[in-house]
């Protein structure tokens, strides 16, 4: 595992964009200025990008009031369980009715070269909530992916380890951190957002995916 200082230029302050806002006085580093990546083996990386979005707490807001969440439970050995957190999501997230999303989508789109399509959304309500280890579908069907995910309130720690075991990669992120999963992270590692001991007040996960697949014969 190495890590390589970003190759991108120092962090611009741009004046904020409020037609493509939607009036939010939110605004992203198109120099993804503070970026480090982690390589964790010669095809997969991730790369964090500190402070990338600026006025996450106006973000926040708008989407805990407007965005379409649900509880929604699954299927753990011969029970059913409510999940340990809020879900929502944007199909087509070009059909979301908040302008900033469209910006975000068209920003991580250009930066990565992926014609960004779908947002999905989780809301970790405190400490008492987190996602255990997985991989993302449908993208994990790919052979490669870069998959942004942008973090919006409370401090939690990501982490992703190798699908047969081993030493976790420890990310600590703050609202307004990028977090991109790149290569075959999403084939070769799982990630987590653990439930912690630790008082936390309530996070959202915005994470960004193309729009295929390959089909599984």
């Amino acid at each position: 595992m190495s890590h390589q200082q970003s190759l991108f230029s120092p962090t611009v302050t741009e004046p904020i964009d409020h037609e493509r806002t939607g009036g939010l006085d939110v605004a992203v580093d198109t120099t993804f200025g503070t970026a480090e990546r982690v390589d964790l083996d010669e095809t997969s990386w991730i790369t964090h990008v500190p402070g990338w979005l600026t006025g996450d707490d106006e973000l926040m807001r708008l989407l805990m009031t407007n965005a379409p969440w649900e509880q929604r439970s699954r299927w753990m050995y011969n029970r059913r369980v409510q999940e340990p957190r809020l879900t929502a999501e944007y199909p087509v997230v070009a059909q979301a009715p908040h302008p900033v999303l469209h910006h975000l989508t068209g920003e991580l789109s250009r930066q990565f070269g992926v014609p960004y399509s779908r947002l999905w959304m989780n809301w970790y309500r405190d400490q008492d909530d987190g996602t255990s280890w997985h991989a993302d579908r449908p993208v994990d069907r790919l052979d490669t992916a870069v998959i942004p995910v942008l973090s919006l309130g409370a401090t939690r720690r990501f982490l992703i380890k190798p699908n047969g075991g081993g030493r976790s990669t420890v990310i600590v992120t703050r609202g307004g951190d990028l977090v991109v999963m790149g290569g075959r992270c999403q084939k070769d590692y799982k990630h987590s957002v653990p439930k912690q001991r630790t008082p936390a007040g309530p996070r959202l996960s915005l994470n960004f995916s193309p729009e295929t697949a390959p089909q599984i014969a």
